[in-house]
């Protein structure tokens, strides 16, 4: 399986390539004009970036995240769910590096094979950064009226992370009791 990997993107490459040949199609003029339009986009991208990145650097500056953890840690605790993974349930609809950082965190905190870790690694894959998207993606392309999105996006990060929570619970605390 590993050779074939090493192989697949020089033969699509190729194939592009010998395609756009046989179609008579000038190749690199057609890639200079979507890196054109990549670049446009990402100019445009840019305002919501800084956005996104600001707000949520004013969230973890402000205290809140240590708030809603003394709130309900508690309660989580009973549920199996450690304290140390509720930043993680915070940030991942705001930021995928963030949230990958306070993962790397926790790994490197209390290694591979802990529950935490397990716990958290099965979180940061199973819920999407909705409010990234929202702020990049629909504001890049213009759309305004996103209420339904957001709503959708909620609902699936918190099914998602209540999902997270009981196939952590399954897979790896039954093995630990």
């Amino acid at each position: 399986m590993n050779s074939i990997s090493l192989y697949i993107l020089p033969i699509m490459i190729l194939g592009i390539l010998t395609a756009g040949i046989i179609k008579k199609v000038s190749v690199y003029e057609e890639f200079v004009e979507g890196a054109k339009d990549g670049f446009k986009v990402s100019v445009t991208i840019i305002p919501y970036l800084v956005a996104i990145i600001v707000g949520i650097s004013m969230f973890k500056a402000s205290g809140a995240i240590d708030m809603i953890t003394a709130c309900i840690g508690g309660l989580l605790e009973r549920l199996s769910v450690p304290a140390d993974i509720i930043p993680i349930m915070i940030t991942r609809s705001l930021s995928g590096s963030a949230t990958l950082g306070l993962f790397s965190e926790i790994a490197h905190t209390y290694g591979a094979e802990n529950y935490i870790t397990k716990l958290a690694a099965v979180m940061v894959g199973s819920s999407e950064t909705t409010f990234y998207v929202l702020a990049v993606y629909f504001g890049s392309i213009g759309i305004k009226k996103y209420r339904y999105a957001l709503l959708t996006g909620i609902i699936a990060d918190i099914t998602g992370i209540v999902l997270a929570i009981l196939a952590a619970r399954v897979f790896f605390l039954a093995n630990i009791l």
